[in-house]
């Protein structure tokens, strides 16, 4: 009842309930709509956003299942990751896949009732490419809400607690380290060795002094986004940082995670000395604060059509971004979405829809436009990856600085010997922010959240690091074919 203004989670709720009632052994299938269709009686959802992506559950009996805060589920949806709205439409949550006949009435119909439930079970689906969803288990909703931006979901699926905002999973607990550390242990050590061989000799570079000790750079660092606080954790994991300045948009998904994701920093990153939140815009954060810092760090929305985030990956923008950076040790890191080993046709509209899929043209994929875009701002722009499973796809990062030619490929093969060195000497915990389960896997004794060095850091070593700028032969050829760089005037948008 759009007219009557009745929030969407009590008519859908309203509706479920109605239909089990009415009719407990069919399948049933609830239609969704979006905010930006208005033909009809769609539902019009208070987000900017078309979804594509639902929570989708089997019911079999006449009485509905009781999730903590719901007796239905209905779509969710992000920051980091978001969907476009483009050649894209509302999907149905599945509220049954069971129709066997049973009778109510007879003798044993409870415990017929009680066997159909113990069958039935809930699932996330989530839209990962076109034509390629992810679909799980979904075990417990700890929390949903809708904030002035996004809604926000907190779930427990085959990937453990998962942050899911406007249907899309933004970190889990099973990989949230591994996007987290890699987007900033490489850029930080960077900075560390730049700002080392520029003390050693005004005309010295990482390539040909490594030698050299780290300086005792990275000291500020600045970070766009990461209202999950992850990534403020692990900045503040680094001994030689004395402020750290976090500017996110939404102060409910920080209170979300702080309250049900404490793992992921929660109140001992909020409560740190060294920490300041901003909440606000952090385009325009930069653009008005005369601060400099050593590492700029932009975990942030994905370029999205109609996405807020879409002007953080501009030229225009990182060109105001060099300007704040620190000389000569300056180093900017940003997200950069989907980076397949083995991209699929559809990545790269020059060859997107060749087997007659209709995708031909469709901008799937940011990670090329945004190396190139970097490159024309700066001496270096350095793609690389990770696999993280519960994205469904291996995700991409650019990290870009100026310097001597080269320089690119020194970062590229590191000695190993050399960021664990680094990580000995500078990682140790941030006090107060507890375990995730998954850390406890190989461990053969509690952690005490005391360690220092290798113990601290799951993810990222000297060996993983050159795992990270070793990227894919296929992945490699099809980016060439994509020179395509991101303007105001001349946006590129994602899936």
């Amino acid at each position: 009842n759009t007219k009557a203004q009745i929030p969407h989670a009590q008519c859908m709720r309203t509706v479920h309930e109605k239909i089990l009632r009415t009719t407990p052994s069919l399948p049933i299938f609830l239609p969704l709509y979006s905010h930006e269709s208005t033909r009809g009686n769609e539902m019009k959802l208070p987000h900017r956003r078309k979804l594509v992506s639902a929570f989708s559950f089997i019911s079999t009996s006449s009485t509905s299942h009781s999730f903590r805060h719901h007796n239905f589920v209905h779509p969710i949806a992000s920051p980091r990751r978001t969907s476009t709205t483009k050649n894209k439409t509302s999907i149905l949550v599945k509220m049954s896949e069971s129709n066997q006949n049973y009778n109510n009435n007879t003798n044993n119909g409870q415990e017929t009732i009680e066997a159909q439930r113990a069958k039935g079970g809930f699932r996330y689906v989530e839209d990962v490419a076109p034509g390629l969803k992810l679909d799980m288990e979904l075990k417990t909703i700890h929390h949903t809400s809708i904030s002035d931006i996004q809604e926000v979901q907190v779930i427990d699926s085959y990937f453990g607690k998962t942050l899911v905002t406007d249907g899309k999973t933004q970190s889990a607990e099973h990989d949230e380290f591994v996007y987290h550390e890699s987007l900033v242990h490489p850029a930080l050590f960077w900075s560390a060795l730049l700002s080392g061989t520029a003390s050693s000799s005004p005309s010295s570079s990482p390539s040909s002094s490594l030698r050299h000790p780290p300086g005792t750079a990275p000291k500020s660092v600045f970070i766009g986004g990461g209202g999950e606080l992850a990534t403020a954790r692990e900045v503040l994991r680094h001994s030689t940082i004395s402020r750290l300045v976090m500017v996110d948009i939404d102060p409910q998904v920080i209170d979300v995670c702080k309250r049900f994701l404490p793992e992921w920093g929660g109140q001992a990153v909020l409560d740190h000395p060294k920490f300041q939140l901003v909440v606000g815009d952090a385009h325009k954060y930069l653009m008005e604060t005369k601060e400099t810092f050593d590492v700029i760090i932009m975990d942030i929305s994905d370029p999205i059509e109609a996405g807020p985030g879409i002007a953080l990956y501009t030229q225009e923008f990182y060109r105001r971004a060099k300007e704040l950076l620190s000389k000569p040790n300056g180093v900017f890191v940003t997200q950069a979405g989907s980076a397949d080993f083995v991209p699929h046709p559809h990545a790269f509209p020059e060859v997107g829809g060749e087997n007659g899929d209709g995708d031909a043209g469709r901008e799937t994929t940011c990670f090329a436009p945004i190396m190139n875009t970097l490159a024309t701002v700066f001496d270096h722009a350095v793609p690389y990856s990770c696999p993280v499973a519960s994205f469904g796809e291996d995700w991409g990062f650019v990290m870009a600085f100026d310097g001597g030619e080269g320089e690119a490929r020194v970062l590229a093969d590191l000695p190993h010997e050399v960021i664990d060195e680094m990580i000995e000497e500078r990682i140790g915990m941030v006090p107060g922010v507890p375990q995730h389960r998954y850390r406890s896997m190989g461990v053969k004794r509690p952690l005490r959240g005391d360690e220092v060095g290798k113990e601290v850091l799951k993810h990222y070593d000297g060996v993983s690091h050159r795992r990270l700028f070793a990227l894919s032969k296929p992945l490699r050829e099809a980016m060439k074919t994509d020179t395509r760089v991101m303007t105001v005037a001349n946006p590129v948008f994602m899936y």
